[in-house]
């Protein structure tokens, strides 16, 4: 397992935490393969009731790797690591917790519609910034992200990518609640032990109760999945991947 993700257990609550705060916690093919061992062992083992997702270094994750993003362009889109863990992360039956500070970037906010309860500091950027790479939105977001907030504000994050911080994404119904960045990772740990020390069978049932008829969502990640994987070898993809990168080396 890569050194990038660290991943841990207290009680019954398992963490997993984006550990590359050098590179902004960027995911790497690597990190989403930790990723999608821990979310295995959390559902393998009866005693975790819960798992909290986190990111190192006053980041959570400025999203995906775009060199390493690059490098494996050339796969099936289904044979993406960031294509399986994102199908992980709508699969997930326990409940699902993150503890967000700094930039939560593209997967970084996507993943967070999965989540059954979001904590974040007021210092929390958000952003889905697909088009501006030649990319379309993916983790189901294109009909989550219009569910939770409209149509119209859907379109500023998701048409224009407009950036949004943690006072909005608390109105909008993103964030549970704001949290001092000091206590932000004991603030969701303690929540997520409150969930894992629930009655087991009646918590899970009502979970799927309220999250519905996953059909919907499987068949648009679906269609994500295949055009994201056909804009991400087109020419205007790979230009703008080219212009971030340069403009990173500067």
């Amino acid at each position: 397992m890569t050194q990038d993700v660290e991943v841990g257990r207290e009680g019954a609550v398992m963490w997993a935490a984006f550990a590359r705060p050098q590179k902004k916690n960027a995911i790497t093919a690597a990190m989403y393969e930790a990723l999608i061992e821990a979310f295995e062992a959390a559902e393998r083992d009866s005693s975790v009731g819960a798992l909290v997702l986190s990111g190192k270094g006053g980041v959570f994750t400025a999203g995906n790797d775009l060199g390493d993003f690059l490098a494996v362009a050339s796969r099936p889109a289904g044979d993406f690591p960031a294509s399986r863990f994102i199908s992980k992360l709508a699969e997930f039956e326990k409940p699902l917790v993150a503890a967000v500070d700094g930039l939560a970037v593209g997967v970084g906010t996507t993943l967070l519609f999965h989540c059954d309860l979001v904590f974040a500091t007021p210092e929390s950027r958000f952003q889905m910034p697909f088009v501006n790479l030649g990319l379309v939105p993916e983790a189901g977001s294109s009909l989550l992200a219009p569910q939770r907030f409209g149509r119209a504000k859907a379109a500023e994050f998701l048409l224009l990518a407009e950036p949004f911080d943690g006072k909005e994404a608390r109105a909008l119904g993103l964030v549970n609640a704001l949290v001092p960045q000091a206590e932000l990772i004991a603030h969701a740990m303690v929540k997520a032990a409150a969930l894992a020390a629930k009655p087991r069978a009646a918590l899970l049932a009502t979970r799927r109760l309220m999250r519905g008829d996953a059909k919907a969502l499987k068949a648009r990640m679906a269609e994500e999945m295949q055009a994201f994987g056909a804009a991400l070898k087109s020419d205007e993809a790979r230009a703008a991947f080219e212009a971030f990168l340069t403009a990173g080396r500067k």
